[in-house]
C-alpha cells in the first residue's frame, strides 16, 4: 500500500533545458530525459516517433529520438508516465552553446551597433536560453531559466557574440537555431572542468594542491569569519574611495561558491545541460588565466576533451576567440603573459574540430571588454559556416609555417589558407621582432616577398636565431590576408615561458578571495573581469 501511495504521489519532472520553445539538434539522435517514480514506464512521442524507457532506481529515465531534418514548423513533445507533460512550440535545427567569461557575456545592446542589430532581430526561429551564473562542487541536474524566441528585446539582452554567430547560421542555412548561454564573468578555465579530473591529472597538481589549501582555510567557520572581516574592510574602503572620488573596490566574494574554484562552474552550469543535443560550442575565455598561460596550454585542451567525454556526442566542434590586444600599446619588444596565453590558445588547435578567431586588431587598450563585438562574431562564425556547413568562405587566419635564415635575414613562410598576404595601412610591416643568440629582442623591418612569404631583418642583429610577431599585450602590427583576416601572433623560439611557475614553493600571500586584491596573486583566484 505504501508503494502504491508513493507511486500515486510521484510527479514527473523534466529539466529546464527541455521546455517550451526549445530547439532540438537536427541530423543526430537527441536525448529526452527526466525523473519519475522508479520503475515507471515513460513514453515520449514527437514528430511521428514513439520511444519508451523505464525510470531507474534513482527515478531518472532517458530516451533518444531518431535523427530528424530541420523543421521550422512548431511541434509538441508529449511525455507520459505517472503524469503527462507536453512541451510546446518545439523546432528542429542547429544548437550551439555560447560559453566562457565576461566577453561572451557582453550583451548585444552594449555593442556600438547593438541598437541596430537588436532592431533587426525579430526572428522567432532563433531561440535563446541562459544558464545563470552559479558555482558549486555538487553536480546539479537543473537550473532556473526558460527558452525565449528572439525579439529586439531578448536579443538586446543576450550575448552579443553568441547571438550574432547564431543569426549568421540561421540566415545562411534558413533553419531554426537554439543558443544556450553558459558563461560567467571572470571564470577561470579550471572552474569549467570536472573537479575529479583536475585532481587526478598530475599536470595540474599545483592547481589542485592550491585549491585544497584554500578549501582547508575556508571550510566552514573560518571562511565565514574571514568573509565577515572582508566585508567590513570593504565597506571602509568603499567609503574612502567615495570621499576621494575613486572607483569602489571589488566586493568580497565567497570563493567556495565562486568561479575560480576548480569544478564549480562545471558542476552548476555545464552538468545540467550535458545530455542536451548540440552541434558545438562557441567559447570566449582566457583573461582569467593569462597569468598562468603556461598551465593553460595543457588546461584548455584538457577542458575541451573533458566536455566531449562527458557530453558523449563525439568530437563536436569547439571554436574560440583568441585574446585581443589590451593595455598600453607596445611598439618595443617585451615579454607578455597575454601573448603566451594566445600561444596556448593557438596550440589547442591540435585537437580535432577546433578553431580560433584571431582578433589582435579588435581590442581596446583601456578596456578588457572591447565593445566592438559585431566584428568579432563573423570571424568566429566563419569557422562553423565553413567547417560544419560547407559554405565556401575564408575562415582561418594565416599562421606561421616555417623560418629560413640566411646571413642577417629571416624568411618567414605562412599557411594562408587560400589568402594572400598584405600590409594594412602602410607598406612597411610592423610587429616583427628578431633576436640573436643573446636573446635580446630588437624591432625588425619587414617586407612581403610573395603571396605567403615575408623577409625580416634588423641592423642591430647580424646573426638572427629567432623571430616573433605581434608578441605583446597590445602589439603594433599590420600583417593581414587579403580577405581581411589578421595573421596569427607567433614566435619561432622555444625560450622559457615567463608564466611557467618557478621551482620554489608557492609563497603565502595576503591575497584572499574575500579581499579586493590583485587577482593574479593566488594561482586559483581568477580575473575579476
Amino acid at each position: 500500500m505504501l508503494a502504491l501511495v508513493s507511486r500515486a504521489q510521484a510527479e514527473m519532472k523534466l529539466p529546464t533545458i527541455l521546455s517550451d520553445h526549445m530547439v532540438l539538434q537536427q541530423k543526430q539522435s537527441d536525448p529526452i530525459w527526466g525523473w519519475d517514480a522508479p520503475g515507471t514506464k515513460v513514453t515520449v512521442t514527437f514528430a511521428g516517433q514513439t520511444k519508451t524507457a523505464v525510470a531507474g532506481s534513482d527515478g531518472k529515465w532517458m530516451v533518444k529520438l531518431d535523427s530528424m531534418p530541420a523543421s521550422v514548423t512548431p511541434q509538441v513533445v508529449i511525455i507520459t508516465g505517472t503524469s503527462r507533460i507536453e512541451i510546446q512550440d518545439v523546432l528542429v535545427g542547429e544548437v550551439w552553446v555560447c560559453s566562457g567569461q565576461s566577453n561572451m557575456e557582453f550583451r548585444l545592446g552594449k555593442d556600438p551597433n547593438g541598437d541596430l542589430e537588436a532592431a533587426v532581430s525579430d526572428l522567432p526561429a532563433i531561440r535563446l536560453i541562459t544558464v545563470p551564473p552559479k558555482g558549486c562542487q555538487e553536480l546539479l541536474n537543473d537550473f532556473k531559466g526558460e527558452w525565449k524566441a528572439a525579439t529586439p528585446e531578448t536579443a538586446r539582452n543576450f550575448s552579443a557574440i553568441g547571438f550574432l554567430c547564431g543569426r549568421y547560421i540561421h540566415q545562411m542555412l534558413h533553419v531554426p537555431v537554439g543558443l544556450i548561454e553558459n558563461h560567467w564573468g571572470g571564470a577561470a578555465a579550471e572552474a569549467f572542468v570536472p573537479r575529479p579530473a583536475i585532481d587526478r591529472d598530475p599536470r595540474f597538481k599545483r592547481l589542485a594542491d592550491s585549491a585544497a589549501k584554500m578549501e582547508a582555510e575556508l571550510l566552514p567557520d573560518n571562511g565565514d569569519a574571514r568573509f565577515a572581516a572582508g566585508m567590513m574592510a570593504w565597506t571602509n574602503e568603499c567609503a574612502k574611495a567615495k570621499s576621494e572620488n575613486k572607483p569602489a573596490p571589488q566586493k568580497p566574494r565567497r570563493w567556495l561558491q565562486e568561479r575560480s574554484r576548480p569544478g564549480n562552474t562545471f558542476g552548476a552550469m555545464v552538468h545540467p545541460i550535458l545530455c542536451y543535443g548540440i552541434k558545438g560550442v562557441f567559447w570566449y575565455q582566457g583573461e582569467a588565466n593569462a597569468g598562468r598561460a603556461w598551465e593553460y596550454a595543457d588546461l584548455f585542451p584538457f577542458m575541451i576533451e573533458q566536455w566531449r567525454k562527458e557530453w558523449q556526442q563525439g568530437d563536436f566542434p569547439f571554436y574560440w576567440v583568441q585574446l585581443p590586444n589590451y593595455q598600453a600599446e607596445q611598439a618595443q619588444p617585451k615579454e607578455s603573459a597575454w601573448a603566451e596565453l594566445r600561444e596556448a590558445q593557438t596550440r589547442t588547435m591540435k585537437l580535432p574540430n577546433t578553431g580560433q578567431a584571431v582578433i589582435i586588431d579588435l581590442g581596446e587598450g583601456k578596456d578588457i571588454h572591447p565593445k566592438n563585438k559585431h566584428d568579432v562574431a563573423p570571424r568566429l562564425a566563419r569557422w562553423a559556416l565553413a567547417n560544419d556547413y560547407g559554405i565556401k568562405i575564408p575562415y582561418r587566419s594565416p599562421e606561421f609555417k616555417s623560418l629560413t635564415i640566411r646571413s642577417n635575414t629571416a624568411t618567414v613562410t605562412f599557411d594562408c589558407f587560400g589568402g594572400t598576404l598584405r600590409a594594412f595601412g602602410v607598406e612597411e610591416l610592423r610587429g616583427f621582432a628578431i633576436c640573436g643568440a643573446d636573446k635580446k629582442w630588437q624591432n625588425a623591418m619587414g617586407r612581403i616577398t610573395g603571396t605567403n612569404t615575408v623577409e625580416v631583418w634588423s641592423e642591430n642583429v647580424l646573426q638572427p636565431v629567432a623571430l616573433r610577431y605581434a608578441w605583446a599585450d597590445n602589439p603594433v602590427c599590420n600583417l593581414y590576408a587579403d580577405n581581411g583576416l589578421p595573421v596569427t601572433p607567433f614566435r619561432t623560439d622555444d625560450f622559457e615561458w615567463t608564466t611557467k611557475p618557478k621551482p620554489a614553493p608557492i609563497a603565502q600571500t595576503n591575497a584572499s578571495p574575500i579581499k579586493a586584491s590583485n587577482p593574479q596573486s593566488h594561482p586559483v583566484v581568477g580575473d575579476p573581469h
